[in-house]
C-alpha cells in the first residue's frame, strides 16, 4: 500500500512495518492482538447479557410465532443497510434451516427489482409497507431489524403490519429508539450498546435463539 493512497490512513500499520525495527514491529503486532482480544471479549460479554435480558421476551415471542406458524402464518423480515443482510439471514434460517422443519419466511429485501421500483415510484419510506400490503395477511409475522430503531420506512411498515393483524417484532440497539414502547411493536428486542458492530453481532445471536425457541414451541403446539 502506497503512502500516497487516500485510504492509507485506515491501515497505517501496513506501511509502518516496513520502517519499524523488529522490536517495534513486535510491539505493534502485540497491540493489534490485544485490541482484537478486547473486542472479542466485549462482544462475548454483550451477547451474554443481551440473551439474559431478553430471555423472557424471546420465549413469549416464540410461543406466539409458533402458534401462528401452526395456523398457517408466514414470516416477513426487513431492514436497511447491514440490518438488511441480517434480516435476510434470519428469514433464510427459518426457511432453510440446518435442522428442524422449514417454515414459510421471506425477506422483503431480497428482490432488488421490487425494492428499487417502489423506492423510485412511491418513495423509500414505503418500500416495505407496500410489500406487506400486497403479500401479508392477518396471522402473519413481521420482523424489522435496525440498529437505531428509528428508521422511518421500518416504522411505517410496522404500523402497516400491526393494522393488518400481523404479530410485529423489532430488533434495535442503543435504548431501542422509536421501536421501544411503540404500540405497533408487539415485541422489541433491545441490544444496549453504542457500537453498531456489537449491536449487530448480538442481534444475530438473538435471531438464532428466537429460531431455536420457535421450533421448541412449534413441536409442542403440533403435539397438542
Amino acid at each position: 500500500m502506497s503512502h500516497d493512497e487516500p485510504t492509507g490512513f485506515l491501515y497505517p500499520f501496513i506501511d509502518a512495518e516496513e520502517d519499524l525495527k523488529d522490536g517495534a514491529t513486535a510491539s505493534l503486532l502485540a497491540d493489534l492482538a490485544a485490541s482484537a482480544q478486547a473486542k472479542a471479549s466485549e462482544s462475548l460479554a454483550l451477547r451474554r447479557s443481551t440473551l439474559e435480558a431478553n430471555a423472557d421476551l424471546v420465549n413469549r415471542a416464540a410461543i406466539e410465532m409458533a402458534r401462528r406458524f401452526e395456523a398457517g402464518g408466514r414470516l416477513f423480515t426487513f431492514g436497511n443497510g447491514g440490518s438488511c443482510t441480517d434480516s435476510t439471514t434470519l428469514a433464510r434460517l427459518f426457511a432453510r434451516p440446518p435442522l428442524n422443519t422449514p417454515l414459510p419466511a421471506w425477506s422483503l429485501n431480497d428482490d432488488p427489482a421490487i425494492v428499487t421500483a417502489l423506492g423510485n415510484d412511491v418513495g423509500f419510506e414505503l418500500v416495505f409497507a407496500r410489500q406487506l400490503i400486497a403479500r401479508a395477511r392477518a396471522g402473519d409475522i413481521a420482523v424489522a431489524m435496525s440498529t437505531s430503531g428509528n428508521s422511518p420506512n421500518l416504522l411505517t411498515a410496522l404500523a402497516e403490519a400491526r393494522q393488518r393483524g400481523l404479530y410485529t417484532i423489532g430488533f434495535a440497539g442503543y435504548d431501542g429508539g422509536a421501536f421501544a414502547n411503540n404500540p405497533n411493536v408487539d415485541a422489541c428486542f433491545v441490544v444496549r450498546s453504542q457500537s453498531v458492530h456489537r449491536i449487530q453481532e448480538s442481534q444475530a445471536l438473538l435471531g438464532y435463539q428466537l429460531w431455536l425457541a420457535v421450533h421448541s414451541h412449534d413441536q409442542a403446539v403440533g403435539a397438542a
